[in-house]
């Protein structure tokens, strides 16, 4: 698009694997163009980059599943006048979780006063992106100051 109208210019079919036009067909041509990335990012490849976006998504699907804070809890929004971090708490009958996205390509600290009874002083950490070293980081971070990385994101439950 625009030299393309509808929605096929900016379709392309399913990046499954390294093979020729990606996994998705074994026909003489797809009808669709596979893009030059598709050698990098596919499904194959996503499956074993522990930090990728693929893996990403079954470990926050996981997390879901496993807190029902996250499924059911009230929402409660905090830190609203930051353009760059997005934060909440996520209130459950038995837990409290508070849920940080760093929106910006910098590295940001989230400062925000928490509600009573929240009003935690550590928070134990349930999930953390990117993971880098994930060994090297603590399993419980202080609420007072919380640094997220670039476009990084993190849940914990309150202590």
């Amino acid at each position: 698009w625009p030299q393309e109208i509808g929605r096929d210019g900016e379709r392309t079919p399913m990046q499954w694997d390294t093979t020729p036009y990606a996994g998705f067909t074994t026909a003489a041509r797809p009808w669709l163009p596979i893009p030059p990335s598709a050698a990098t990012y596919n499904a194959a490849t996503e499956s074993r980059n522990e930090d990728s976006i693929f893996n990403t998504y079954k470990r926050l699907l996981t997390l879901r599943r496993a807190e029902p804070a996250l499924r059911d809890g009230e929402y409660q929004a905090i830190n609203d006048n930051d353009p760059h971090v997005f934060a909440y708490l996520r209130k459950g009958q038995d837990s409290t979780l508070l849920v940080a996205l760093n929106m910006s390509a910098q590295k940001r600290t989230l400062v925000a006063r928490l509600p009573a009874p929240a009003a935690s002083t550590s928070a134990r950490v349930l999930y953390r992106s990117p993971l880098g070293n994930a060994s090297l980081k603590p399993d419980t971070i202080p609420l007072n100051h919380i640094e997220l990385e670039p476009f990084g994101f993190l849940v914990v439950r309150l202590n």
